[in-house]
């Protein structure tokens, strides 16, 4: 088939990849506008941009996906099919243009964790198990007919970071199967029921502020779904400090809430929680490099008794 992508961050350039390795042509590519980024301001280009540059693909960057000259030449494409990987909404004028549909890979076994950030919320949630989902586009959000599905394990210690990259690779299989389906009309789909969706809102910074009140598995789960960013953070000192990787500890005595409770130049440490302790295996200083446990206490010279917060 005649294909358009639509995507934008490293998940999609990961999917990209692996749809050119198929015998499906790539007719254009449609992704975010270039940002600046950092304290120098660099323009950035998108993941999705770097890969179709590499391959001198035709590529839109519209800020407005009804703009009509945007939309004339996107037609212009006479694209079969569109497929969409972590993209925006699109607007009805695009994705009922292809003949042979317009479809989303999601990242959850959909109806559960319909919104912009899947994987993490189910990290965050403790989930055991995740998947994903190729659906056709409709009006609202998320909720389009499965075409196929594919349950992922998720790992007890595994972090966002990890998870998305396996899943993006996984993703990208997934997709190119569905396509190969949808060229020969091999499918059948079914209805989402609405009864059993759960919701997966965009990530914001402030989420990651860590209440030692709660339970070691609770910010534990907290930890994972955030790393690599935008990272559960704490404090020492009055400074920011970024919580890249903990393991649940097994300490038996009551502790106060973000107390200090073992502290070793060599093992690193382990903090009381409202119920259980947790051991920090990778922390960010505000300013400074990922180091583990065990070099921040030997940098800060951490002793135990003392706590963690504001």
């Amino acid at each position: 088939m005649k294909v358009v992508f639509f995507g934008t961050p490293e998940f999609a350039a990961r999917t990209l990849k692996k749809v050119l390795l198929s015998r499906h042509e790539i007719a254009g590519v449609v992704c975010g506008p270039d940002r600046r980024k950092g304290r120098g301001r660099k323009v950035v280009l998108p993941e999705v941009k770097q890969v179709a540059l590499e391959k001198r693909l035709i590529i839109f960057q519209p800020e407005d996906l009804k703009d009509e000259e945007f939309l004339r030449e996107l037609g212009g494409l006479n694209a079969d099919f569109f497929c969409v990987v972590a993209f925006r909404i699109l607007p009805e004028e695009v994705f009922a243009m292809p003949v042979k549909g317009c479809v989303n890979l999601h990242a959850s076994l959909l109806p559960k964790y319909r919104g912009a950030a899947p994987i993490n919320w189910a990290i965050i949630n403790g989930e055991t198990e995740t998947g994903l989902t190729t659906f056709f586009i409709r009006k609202k959000v998320d909720t389009g007919e499965i075409i196929m599905q594919r349950k992922i394990a998720i790992e007890p210690d595994e972090t966002f970071g990890e998870l998305h990259d396996r899943m993006a690779d996984l993703g990208g299989d997934l997709l190119v199967e569905t396509m190969d389906k949808i060229e020969h009309g091999d499918f059948k789909t079914s209805v989402q029921k609405n009864s059993d969706a759960t919701k997966a809102p965009k990530i914001y910074p402030e989420l990651g502020k860590i209440d030692w009140a709660k339970s070691s598995s609770e910010i534990h789960n907290l930890v994972r779904g955030l790393s690599p960013k935008p990272a559960a953070y704490t404090f020492h000192n009055r400074a920011k400090i970024a919580i890249l990787k903990t393991r649940i500890a097994d300490y038996g005595e009551k502790a106060g809430l973000g107390e200090i409770v073992f502290v070793d130049g060599k093992s690193g440490l382990v903090v009381g929680c409202g119920e259980g302790a947790l051991e920090i295996l990778q922390i960010k200083p505000e300013s400074r490099k990922d180091m583990s446990g065990a070099e921040f206490v030997r940098g800060q010279r951490i002793r135990k008794g003392v706590f963690f917060g504001e």
